[in-house]
């Protein structure tokens, strides 16, 4: 028998609330990817090097020295993985393009590659599965890298260039719903050119924040292209996002706080939605503003469609003296083994600050939202209570938000698989789905099923 057609649903144990705006037929439920945590075959049909090949070939960089080599082996089992898409019957699919595989050295298409995405494409739109598509979650082409990568403005440009090749080469197939230009910039800036935990790799404040200018400038550069070839889509950006709340109430610890939320959020947000980097980062950073060209910020401030937030924890922060800040680790509450708190409550409190600080705030998808645990199949299932409750009690406080009105459309659990999660190489899984690395089965686990039949009864009633 079929687990899913089981007549005991399990829906109450991830479902929101029975008055819950989440219940509404047109908000868009699904799960995400990313292409260098689970396609593999990372040397297989033109695919070039990328700066997590490099980093991962980089002793002392990646837990246990793995890679991203093989990875869920999505490349080949791709079908197998749309088939699990299917069963649980989300909405929508939200993954990456590997830009390494899908154009060369010389800025000119990768038929193979290209034709691994329309593919897929077709696939998600013959099991009715609308697709949200990130144009970069991270893997740069090497070569653009070894040019200076993000450093270095004319990345902007190469991939505005990209962003217009693929929306041209990928129309016409399946329902592409959002394009999605970059996946957390932060990250992509932060950790890849400010503290060295990802690839690049480089560890210097001044070239995070030019780093994220150039990021920031390509996605404006590539709004106008990825609008002319998909008007009928959205189009938009992801930026993962955290509240900070004081250890104490006093003055200097509520400065604390505000300043993280300045270098975690508004970093991102102000320039996209108030044309302008807040000013207060540079109380963090002194001396580290980016160079920025006339009209840059004009560029960047193009409207979008919708703003995606990936949400996982909070922070709690203290004064550790003038434009300093000390994070809090709170002894006995609970954790993932990413170590991250859960504090469902921070999403309703970030989302409607959010709604209070930017007037023009698009429409909102929770692009992510999940966590890591320590799961293993145990007599053919995997009961990972954990994730079950989180997930119930992060929709209750979306629903909430919603109920305050905030505008969040739609939610996306992260991640449809286990997979290769960055320097943390295979330890942390956050799937809705178990892969055995060695034998690359699947194996549903309950927080799937149950995800599963809540979107079934959804979609009955």
């Amino acid at each position: 028998m079929d687990p899913i057609a089981s007549p005991a649903s399990l829906a109450h144990l991830v479902a929101p609330p029975a008055d819950s705006p989440m219940r509404r037929r047109d908000f868009v439920f699904g799960a995400g990817t990313s292409s260098y945590q689970i396609e593999g075959a990372v040397q297989e049909d033109g695919r070039l090097e990328s700066i997590w090949d490099r980093f991962c070939a980089t002793p002392g960089k990646v837990l246990r020295g793995e890679t991203g080599a093989v990875a869920c082996d999505h490349y080949h089992r791709w079908q197998q993985d749309l088939d699990l898409l299917q069963r649980l019957g989300v909405d929508a699919y939200r993954f990456s393009i590997a830009w390494p595989r899908v154009m060369n050295e010389a800025g000119r298409p990768t038929p193979r590659g290209i034709d691994f995405y329309k593919r897929l494409l077709d696939g998600l739109g013959e099991r009715g599965i609308r697709a949200f598509v990130t144009l970069y979650h991270w893997d740069l082409p090497q070569h653009l890298e070894d040019r200076g990568g993000w450093l270095n403005r004319e990345t902007a440009w190469r991939f505005a260039d990209y962003a217009d090749l693929m929306s041209r080469e990928l129309a016409g197939h399946g329902d592409v719903a959002a394009w999605t230009t970059h996946n957390e910039p932060w990250c992509s800036a932060y950790l890849g050119y400010g503290d060295g935990h990802h690839a690049p790799g480089l560890k210097s404040n001044r070239w995070a924040a030019q780093a994220m200018h150039h990021l920031l400038l390509g996605h404006g550069l590539a709004l106008p292209a990825l609008h002319a070839n998909a008007p009928q889509a959205m189009h938009g950006i992801v930026a993962n996002v955290a509240p900070g709340y004081a250890d104490t109430d006093t003055a200097e610890d509520r400065d604390a706080a505000q300043l993280f939320e300045t270098f975690q959020n508004r970093w991102v947000l102000d320039p996209l939605l108030k044309g302008e980097y807040p000013a207060d980062l540079w109380r963090l950073w002194k001396g580290c503003e980016p160079l920025v060209l006339d009209g840059d910020m004009d560029l960047i401030r193009r409207p979008i469609d919708y703003l995606g937030l990936n949400f996982y924890s909070r922070a709690v922060l203290r004064s550790a003296g003038p434009d300093t800040i000390d994070w809090v680790r709170r002894p006995d509450v609970e954790r993932t083994t990413m170590d991250w708190e859960v504090y469902p409550q921070g999403m309703q409190d970030l989302f409607e600050a959010l709604k209070r600080d930017y007037p023009n705030l698009p429409p909102l998808y929770v692009t992510e939202n999940g966590m890591s645990s320590h799961d293993s199949v145990q007599g053919g299932e995997v009961d990972d209570v954990q994730r079950q409750a989180y997930l119930k009690a992060h929709f209750a406080a979306c629903s909430r938000a919603m109920a305050n009105g905030v505008d969040v459309r739609g939610y996306f659990i992260w991640s449809l698989l286990d997979n290769f999660e960055w320097a943390f190489g295979y330890e942390r899984r956050f799937g809705l789905v178990h892969v055995d690395f060695e034998s690359q089965r699947r194996t549903l686990k309950r927080s799937a099923l149950a995800y599963a039949d809540f979107l079934r009864e959804r979609a009955a009633g």
